[in-house]
Protein backbone atom coordinates (compact mmCIF):
# COMPACT_ATOMS: atom_id res chain seq x y z
CA UNK A 1 0.00 0.00 0.00
CA UNK A 2 2.87 2.32 0.83
CA UNK A 3 4.52 1.52 -2.53
CA UNK A 4 1.29 2.42 -4.33
CA UNK A 5 1.03 5.74 -2.46
CA UNK A 6 4.66 6.51 -3.27
CA UNK A 7 4.13 5.81 -6.99
CA UNK A 8 1.00 7.96 -7.04
CA UNK A 9 2.85 10.84 -5.44
CA UNK A 10 5.68 10.56 -7.98
CA UNK A 11 3.21 10.62 -10.89
CA UNK A 12 1.52 13.66 -9.36
CA UNK A 13 4.82 15.50 -9.13
CA UNK A 14 5.65 14.67 -12.75
CA UNK A 15 2.22 15.84 -13.88
CA UNK A 16 2.61 19.09 -11.94
CA UNK A 17 6.06 19.72 -13.51
CA UNK A 18 4.63 19.06 -16.99
CA UNK A 19 1.71 21.44 -16.38
CA UNK A 20 4.01 24.18 -15.09
CA UNK A 21 6.46 23.86 -18.04
CA UNK A 22 3.61 23.79 -20.57
CA UNK A 23 1.98 26.83 -18.99
CA UNK A 24 5.22 28.82 -18.99
CA UNK A 25 5.95 27.90 -22.61
CA UNK A 26 2.41 28.83 -23.66
CA UNK A 27 2.67 32.14 -21.80
CA UNK A 28 5.99 32.97 -23.46
CA UNK A 29 4.53 32.11 -26.86
CA UNK A 30 1.49 34.30 -26.19
CA UNK A 31 3.71 37.19 -25.08
CA UNK A 32 5.87 36.84 -28.20
CA UNK A 33 3.00 36.52 -30.67
CA UNK A 34 0.84 39.13 -28.92
CA UNK A 35 3.74 41.57 -28.74
CA UNK A 36 2.97 42.10 -25.03
CA UNK A 37 5.24 44.28 -22.95
CA UNK A 38 5.30 44.37 -19.15
CA UNK A 39 6.99 47.77 -18.96
CA UNK A 40 5.03 50.71 -17.61
CA UNK A 41 3.44 52.58 -20.52
CA UNK A 42 1.74 55.90 -21.19
CA UNK A 43 -1.08 56.32 -23.68
CA UNK A 44 -1.09 59.06 -26.33
CA UNK A 45 -3.19 59.87 -29.35
CA UNK A 46 -2.40 61.10 -32.85
CA UNK A 47 -4.66 62.42 -35.62
CA UNK A 48 -3.89 61.17 -39.16
CA UNK A 49 -5.50 62.19 -42.44
CA UNK A 50 -5.12 58.57 -43.59
CA UNK A 51 -4.40 55.48 -41.46
CA UNK A 52 -5.11 52.82 -44.11
CA UNK A 53 -3.12 49.64 -43.44
CA UNK A 54 -2.37 50.45 -39.80
CA UNK A 55 -3.60 47.74 -37.42
CA UNK A 56 -3.89 47.28 -33.70
CA UNK A 57 -0.64 45.93 -32.28
CA UNK A 58 1.61 47.57 -34.92
CA UNK A 59 4.89 49.02 -33.67
CA UNK A 60 5.61 52.48 -32.34
CA UNK A 61 9.28 53.25 -33.03
CA UNK A 62 11.74 55.94 -32.09
CA UNK A 63 14.97 55.95 -34.14
CA UNK A 64 14.03 52.52 -35.44
CA UNK A 65 13.68 51.00 -31.95
CA UNK A 66 10.31 49.65 -30.83
CA UNK A 67 9.02 51.60 -27.80
CA UNK A 68 5.31 50.79 -27.91
CA UNK A 69 2.34 49.60 -29.92
CA UNK A 70 -0.94 50.76 -31.43
CA UNK A 71 -3.91 50.21 -29.13
CA UNK A 72 -6.89 51.51 -31.08
CA UNK A 73 -7.83 53.06 -34.43
CA UNK A 74 -11.07 55.01 -34.80
CA UNK A 75 -12.57 58.04 -36.50
CA UNK A 76 -11.70 61.34 -34.87
CA UNK A 77 -14.87 62.73 -33.27
CA UNK A 78 -13.50 66.25 -32.97
CA UNK A 79 -12.51 66.41 -36.64
CA UNK A 80 -15.45 64.50 -38.09
CA UNK A 81 -16.52 67.53 -40.07
CA UNK A 82 -13.16 67.75 -41.86
CA UNK A 83 -13.52 64.69 -44.04
CA UNK A 84 -13.24 61.91 -41.44
CA UNK A 85 -9.78 61.93 -39.87
CA UNK A 86 -8.34 58.93 -38.03
CA UNK A 87 -7.63 58.97 -34.30
CA UNK A 88 -4.91 56.50 -33.38
CA UNK A 89 -4.43 55.61 -29.71
CA UNK A 90 -1.04 54.14 -28.85
CA UNK A 91 1.05 53.23 -25.81
CA UNK A 92 4.69 54.20 -25.32
CA UNK A 93 7.11 53.11 -22.60
CA UNK A 94 6.89 55.59 -19.74
CA UNK A 95 10.63 56.29 -19.83
CA UNK A 96 10.20 57.84 -23.30
CA UNK A 97 9.47 61.57 -23.23
CA UNK A 98 7.16 63.07 -25.87
CA UNK A 99 6.78 66.85 -26.09
CA UNK A 100 4.59 69.25 -28.00
CA UNK A 101 6.99 69.23 -30.98
CA UNK A 102 6.94 65.43 -31.44
CA UNK A 103 5.93 64.32 -34.93
CA UNK A 104 4.26 61.03 -35.83
CA UNK A 105 4.82 59.55 -39.29
CA UNK A 106 3.10 56.47 -40.66
CA UNK A 107 5.65 54.34 -42.54
CA UNK A 108 5.86 51.04 -44.40
CA UNK A 109 7.60 48.24 -42.54
CA UNK A 110 7.82 45.98 -45.62
CA UNK A 111 6.42 45.56 -49.12
CA UNK A 112 3.67 43.27 -47.84
CA UNK A 113 1.92 46.37 -46.51
CA UNK A 114 2.65 46.22 -42.78
CA UNK A 115 3.07 49.66 -41.23
CA UNK A 116 4.37 51.30 -38.08
CA UNK A 117 4.40 54.79 -36.54
CA UNK A 118 7.74 56.57 -36.30
CA UNK A 119 8.04 59.26 -33.62
CA UNK A 120 10.58 62.04 -34.18
CA UNK A 121 11.46 65.24 -32.30
CA UNK A 122 10.41 68.47 -33.94
CA UNK A 123 12.27 71.77 -34.04
CA UNK A 124 12.26 73.88 -30.87
CA UNK A 125 11.05 71.28 -28.40
CA UNK A 126 8.29 72.27 -25.97
CA UNK A 127 6.51 71.14 -22.86
CA UNK A 128 6.18 67.47 -22.11
CA UNK A 129 3.10 65.87 -23.63
CA UNK A 130 0.76 64.66 -20.90
CA UNK A 131 -0.86 61.23 -20.81
CA UNK A 132 -3.63 60.89 -23.42
CA UNK A 133 -2.19 63.98 -25.10
CA UNK A 134 -3.01 64.40 -28.76
CA UNK A 135 -0.54 64.92 -31.58
CA UNK A 136 -2.49 67.06 -34.08
CA UNK A 137 -2.68 66.37 -37.78
CA UNK A 138 -0.26 69.25 -38.47
CA UNK A 139 2.48 67.13 -36.88
CA UNK A 140 1.48 63.77 -38.46
CA UNK A 141 2.06 62.38 -41.94
CA UNK A 142 0.28 59.45 -43.61
CA UNK A 143 2.10 56.64 -45.38
CA UNK A 144 3.22 56.99 -48.98
CA UNK A 145 0.54 56.25 -51.57
CA UNK A 146 2.37 53.38 -53.26
CA UNK A 147 -0.37 52.92 -55.85
CA UNK A 148 0.23 56.39 -57.27
CA UNK A 149 4.00 56.07 -56.84
CA UNK A 150 4.37 52.69 -58.54
CA UNK A 151 1.93 53.52 -61.33
CA UNK A 152 4.53 56.01 -62.52
CA UNK A 153 7.08 53.19 -62.71
CA UNK A 154 4.67 50.71 -64.31
CA UNK A 155 6.28 50.83 -67.81
CA UNK A 156 9.64 50.10 -66.18
CA UNK A 157 8.33 47.28 -64.00
CA UNK A 158 6.83 45.42 -66.96
CA UNK A 159 10.33 44.78 -68.33
CA UNK A 160 11.95 43.72 -65.03
CA UNK A 161 12.01 40.50 -63.08
CA UNK A 162 9.93 40.30 -59.86
CA UNK A 163 13.13 40.30 -57.77
CA UNK A 164 14.34 43.53 -59.41
CA UNK A 165 10.92 45.13 -58.94
CA UNK A 166 10.85 44.28 -55.23
CA UNK A 167 14.41 45.53 -54.68
CA UNK A 168 13.76 48.77 -56.54
CA UNK A 169 10.42 49.36 -54.76
CA UNK A 170 12.05 48.81 -51.37
CA UNK A 171 14.82 51.28 -52.24
CA UNK A 172 12.21 53.87 -53.26
CA UNK A 173 10.30 53.48 -49.99
CA UNK A 174 13.46 53.73 -47.87
CA UNK A 175 14.62 56.87 -49.62
CA UNK A 176 11.25 58.63 -49.58
CA UNK A 177 10.66 57.73 -45.94
CA UNK A 178 14.12 58.97 -44.99
CA UNK A 179 15.15 55.58 -43.56
CA UNK A 180 18.29 55.09 -45.56
CA UNK A 181 19.96 55.71 -48.88
CA UNK A 182 20.02 58.92 -50.84
CA UNK A 183 18.58 60.27 -54.03
CA UNK A 184 21.94 59.51 -55.68
CA UNK A 185 21.74 55.83 -54.73
CA UNK A 186 18.13 55.70 -55.93
CA UNK A 187 19.13 57.27 -59.24
CA UNK A 188 22.02 54.82 -59.53
CA UNK A 189 19.63 51.92 -59.00
CA UNK A 190 17.24 53.43 -61.53
CA UNK A 191 20.08 53.83 -64.02
CA UNK A 192 21.06 50.19 -63.57
CA UNK A 193 17.50 49.03 -64.14
CA UNK A 194 16.98 51.29 -67.13
CA UNK A 195 20.24 49.96 -68.61
CA UNK A 196 18.81 46.46 -68.32
CA UNK A 197 15.65 47.73 -69.96
CA UNK A 198 17.70 49.40 -72.71
CA UNK A 199 19.51 46.13 -73.40
CA UNK A 200 16.18 44.37 -73.67
CA UNK A 201 14.92 47.20 -75.86
CA UNK A 202 17.82 46.61 -78.27
CA UNK A 203 16.90 42.93 -78.51
CA UNK A 204 13.24 43.80 -79.00
CA UNK A 205 14.20 46.35 -81.66
CA UNK A 206 16.29 43.77 -83.54
CA UNK A 207 13.42 41.30 -83.32
CA UNK A 208 10.96 43.86 -84.72
CA UNK A 209 13.40 44.77 -87.53
CA UNK A 210 13.87 41.12 -88.49
CA UNK A 211 10.15 40.51 -88.27
CA UNK A 212 9.53 43.54 -90.51
CA UNK A 213 11.95 42.17 -93.13
CA UNK A 214 10.23 38.79 -92.97
CA UNK A 215 6.80 40.34 -93.37
CA UNK A 216 8.01 42.40 -96.31
CA UNK A 217 9.25 39.26 -98.05
CA UNK A 218 5.95 37.53 -97.31
CA UNK A 219 4.10 40.59 -98.65
CA UNK A 220 6.13 40.52 -101.88
CA UNK A 221 5.30 36.83 -102.29
CA UNK A 222 1.71 37.27 -101.19
CA UNK A 223 0.21 35.63 -104.29
CA UNK A 224 2.58 32.64 -104.08
CA UNK A 225 2.03 32.39 -100.34
CA UNK A 226 -1.75 32.49 -100.82
CA UNK A 227 -1.51 29.82 -103.51
CA UNK A 228 0.65 27.73 -101.20
CA UNK A 229 -1.97 27.95 -98.49
CA UNK A 230 -4.72 27.02 -100.97
CA UNK A 231 -2.72 24.03 -102.23
CA UNK A 232 -1.98 22.98 -98.69
CA UNK A 233 -5.66 23.23 -97.80
CA UNK A 234 -6.60 21.16 -100.86
CA UNK A 235 -3.91 18.61 -99.99
CA UNK A 236 -5.18 18.30 -96.42
CA UNK A 237 -8.76 18.04 -97.71
CA UNK A 238 -7.73 15.25 -100.11
CA UNK A 239 -5.99 13.38 -97.30
CA UNK A 240 -9.10 13.77 -95.17
CA UNK A 241 -11.30 12.36 -97.95
CA UNK A 242 -8.92 9.45 -98.57
CA UNK A 243 -8.42 8.62 -94.91
CA UNK A 244 -10.00 5.17 -95.23
CA UNK A 245 -7.91 4.06 -98.27
CA UNK A 246 -4.80 5.40 -96.54
CA UNK A 247 -5.53 3.41 -93.39
CA UNK A 248 -6.23 0.30 -95.48
CA UNK A 249 -2.96 0.84 -97.34
CA UNK A 250 -1.11 1.04 -94.07
CA UNK A 251 -2.58 -2.32 -93.09
CA UNK A 252 -1.61 -3.81 -96.46
CA UNK A 253 1.91 -2.41 -96.17
CA UNK A 254 2.22 -4.01 -92.76
CA UNK A 255 1.09 -7.36 -94.18
CA UNK A 256 3.55 -7.01 -97.11
CA UNK A 257 6.32 -6.22 -94.66
CA UNK A 258 5.59 -9.38 -92.68
CA UNK A 259 5.56 -11.53 -95.82
CA UNK A 260 8.73 -9.94 -97.15
CA UNK A 261 10.43 -10.60 -93.84
CA UNK A 262 9.40 -14.27 -94.04
CA UNK A 263 10.62 -14.52 -97.66
CA UNK A 264 13.99 -13.02 -96.82
CA UNK A 265 14.30 -15.38 -93.88
CA UNK A 266 13.73 -18.37 -96.18
CA UNK A 267 16.12 -17.21 -98.94
CA UNK A 268 18.84 -16.01 -96.60
CA UNK A 269 20.98 -19.17 -96.75
CA UNK A 270 20.78 -19.69 -100.58
CA UNK A 271 21.31 -16.01 -101.17
CA UNK A 272 24.41 -16.10 -99.02
CA UNK A 273 25.80 -18.99 -101.13
CA UNK A 274 25.00 -17.17 -104.39
CA UNK A 275 26.74 -14.05 -103.18
CA UNK A 276 29.85 -16.08 -102.33
CA UNK A 277 29.93 -17.61 -105.82
CA UNK A 278 29.29 -14.23 -107.42
CA UNK A 279 32.31 -12.96 -105.53
CA UNK A 280 34.38 -15.81 -107.08
CA UNK A 281 33.15 -14.94 -110.60
CA UNK A 282 33.94 -11.27 -110.06
CA UNK A 283 37.46 -12.17 -108.90
CA UNK A 284 38.01 -14.37 -111.99
CA UNK A 285 36.83 -11.61 -114.34
CA UNK A 286 39.15 -9.19 -112.63
CA UNK A 287 42.12 -11.55 -113.00
CA UNK A 288 41.41 -12.10 -116.77
CA UNK A 289 40.63 -8.48 -117.48
CA UNK A 290 43.31 -8.14 -120.20
CA UNK A 291 41.94 -11.16 -122.13
CA UNK A 292 38.37 -9.86 -122.03
CA UNK A 293 39.47 -6.41 -123.17
CA UNK A 294 41.41 -7.82 -126.13
CA UNK A 295 38.53 -10.15 -127.06
CA UNK A 296 36.02 -7.29 -127.04
CA UNK A 297 38.35 -5.11 -129.15
CA UNK A 298 38.89 -7.77 -131.87
CA UNK A 299 35.37 -9.20 -131.85
CA UNK A 300 33.84 -6.65 -134.33
CA UNK A 301 36.43 -7.47 -137.03
CA UNK A 302 36.03 -11.20 -136.49
CA UNK A 303 32.24 -10.93 -136.66
CA UNK A 304 32.49 -9.01 -139.97
CA UNK A 305 34.79 -11.71 -141.39
CA UNK A 306 32.50 -14.53 -140.23
CA UNK A 307 29.46 -12.71 -141.67
CA UNK A 308 31.20 -12.32 -145.07
CA UNK A 309 32.21 -15.98 -145.09
CA UNK A 310 28.69 -17.17 -144.34
CA UNK A 311 27.08 -14.94 -146.98
CA UNK A 312 26.97 -17.79 -149.56
CA UNK A 313 24.49 -19.93 -147.67
CA UNK A 314 24.03 -21.89 -144.52
CA UNK A 315 27.57 -23.18 -144.64
CA UNK A 316 31.12 -21.94 -144.39
CA UNK A 317 33.57 -22.01 -147.34
CA UNK A 318 37.20 -22.44 -146.42
CA UNK A 319 40.03 -21.79 -148.85
CA UNK A 320 43.56 -23.05 -148.30
CA UNK A 321 45.83 -20.19 -149.01
CA UNK A 322 49.10 -21.59 -147.71
CA UNK A 323 50.58 -24.12 -145.43
CA UNK A 324 53.99 -25.50 -144.57
CA UNK A 325 55.28 -28.35 -142.50
CA UNK A 326 57.63 -31.33 -142.22
CA UNK A 327 56.79 -34.89 -143.15
CA UNK A 328 58.83 -37.82 -141.80
CA UNK A 329 58.99 -40.72 -144.24
CA UNK A 330 59.05 -44.36 -143.09
CA UNK A 331 62.71 -44.41 -143.92
CA UNK A 332 63.28 -41.71 -141.35
CA UNK A 333 63.85 -38.98 -143.85
CA UNK A 334 62.20 -35.63 -143.10
CA UNK A 335 60.78 -33.74 -146.08
CA UNK A 336 59.71 -30.06 -145.91
CA UNK A 337 56.37 -29.31 -147.62
CA UNK A 338 55.11 -25.77 -148.45
CA UNK A 339 52.14 -24.45 -150.45
CA UNK A 340 51.20 -20.90 -151.40
CA UNK A 341 47.99 -19.87 -153.17
CA UNK A 342 48.24 -16.51 -154.85
CA UNK A 343 44.61 -16.21 -155.83
CA UNK A 344 42.63 -13.08 -155.14
CA UNK A 345 40.90 -14.65 -152.13
CA UNK A 346 44.19 -15.17 -150.41
CA UNK A 347 45.46 -11.65 -151.01
CA UNK A 348 44.92 -9.42 -148.09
Amino acid sequence: MKLLDKKTSLDTVRLAIFVVVTTVATALLAVTIGNISFNATTKYKAVFTDAVGLNKGDDIRIAGVKVGQVDKIALSQTDAGQGGLAMVTFSVDSDQVLDESTKATLRYRNLVGNRYIALTDGVGGGERLKANGVIPKERTAPALDLSVLFNGFKPLFTALTPADVNQFAFEVIKVLQGEGGTIESLLAKTASLTTTLADADQVIGDLITNLTSTLQIVSQRQQNFSQLLVNLQQFITGLSQDINPILNSVGSINSLNNKTAGLLQQTRVPLKSDLARLRTVASTLDDTQAIWVKTLQTMPEKLNTMTRTASYGSWFNFFLCNFDGNVTLPTGTRVSVAYDNNSARCVK
